[in-house]
């Protein structure tokens, strides 16, 4: 079946059950690599500013255990914002995330991970209910939109620490990647709406955004191609349009298919 394309008026639907056992695999994954560190590699550079592979190891226990955290509290009465909504949150808090992960990260990465790692065993048991409201630092969501939003920290953050360390070579999993392309992808589409542009991303998404003439049928007019880990790159910035294209990662073709000046998409 085709990818479904992205709409005003309905929002792209996610497993909440799948989510969870995504993120709890890949945050194993990262424990385990992350112990086996020597402080040789904890010292290298990200391409994170002045973080450390300490600090990026300190931030995702940061990431994930605000999940257990707020489930650990008493559920508010409503959810007020959408999975759309989060994408243009996220820049405002980096000021204080920074603070907090230089403060993490003074502290032994393998407490940290054993007290994410319990919580998540506490708080996050199968057959989650995605439903259920909780507290973010940026506002009230269900569980299956912080799902979302954990997804892609993990994804995009195993990415950059493939990035500093080549020779760690950690995997995504599958739902995780899948879940991130698919968010940024329509993060894309509430950014540029429109039917002029074609994106596709495979395996995972298909939208179509950008202002002009709606294409009906056949080859769309303006068409974008690039495979996950290049699209994720582009949308938090980590690569440039301009190196993707040079580097023959991405394909554009069509007077529309220039997306330099949309991205990126969220910080």
């Amino acid at each position: 079946m085709p990818e479904p394309r992205t709409s005003r008026k309905r929002q792209r639907s996610y497993d909440a059950e799948k989510l969870r056992t995504a993120v709890l695999a890949q945050f194993a994954a990262l424990r385990t690599a992350v112990e086996a560190l020597t402080p040789e590699q904890l010292a290298a550079p990200t391409r994170l500013g002045d973080w450390t592979v300490r600090e990026l190891a300190a931030h995702l226990t940061m990431a994930v255990g605000m999940l257990p955290r707020t489930l650990a509290e008493p559920a508010p009465a409503r959810a007020e914002l959408t999975l759309m909504d989060y994408p243009s949150l996220t820049a405002p808090a980096a000021p204080a995330i920074d603070t907090r992960v230089h403060e993490l990260s003074a502290a032994p990465l393998d407490e940290l991970y054993a007290q994410v790692a319990e919580g998540l065993d506490t708080y996050l048991p199968a057959g989650v209910d995605g439903e259920r409201p909780l507290v973010h630092r940026v506002g009230t969501m269900t569980l299956t939109t912080a799902l979302v939003t954990r997804a892609v920290e993990l994804a995009v953050h195993t990415d950059d620490l493939n990035d500093a360390l080549p020779e760690l070579g950690l995997p995504i999993e599958r739902q995780l990647l899948a879940a991130a392309t698919r968010f940024l992808a329509d993060a894309l589409a509430v950014k540029a709406p429109g039917a002029s542009t074609e994106v596709r991303v495979p395996p995972f998404a298909v939208v179509q955004c950008v202002e002009g003439p709606r294409h009906t049928r056949g080859t769309p007019p303006n068409v974008v191609e690039t495979d996950p880990l290049t699209w994720l790159r582009l949308a938090t910035g980590r690569t440039s349009w301009r190196t993707a294209l040079d580097d023959a990662k991405v394909s554009a073709s069509g007077e529309r298919a220039d997306l330099e000046a949309l991205l990126p998409i969220m910080a």
